[in-house]
């Protein structure tokens, strides 16, 4: 698959997860989207100055940096097929239900 058509695969997917109910997901479910999508678009955390990785505010944000953490050695071209895999994993949960 060319970098072309992975990017469009993954702009669709990432407007088909902007559009799922976030109640009815599990958590560590939005977390992994969540990693995915940040490494598919910024990288490895560790490459990212731009990122502050806990302000102490919110553990969310403790819970999100970790799942970033998670991925950080994943490509960012893996990391956009593990995100469009895991989109469509729950999209065919949600229609066999």
């Amino acid at each position: 698959m060319s970098e072309k058509d992975l990017d469009i695969l993954f702009k669709e997917a990432f407007e088909k997860a902007s559009c799922m109910e976030q109640d009815s997901l599990p958590q560590d479910t939005m977390l992994r989207l969540y990693a995915y999508y940040k490494q598919a678009t910024h990288g490895s955390i560790g490459n990212n100055n731009s990122f502050n990785y806990f302000n102490g505010q919110d553990v969310r944000d403790a819970f999100k940096t970790n799942a970033w953490l998670q991925v950080s050695n994943v490509s960012e071209e893996e990391a956009k097929r593990r995100y469009i895999d895991l989109v469509n994993e729950i999209l065919e949960g949600k229609n066999e239900k």
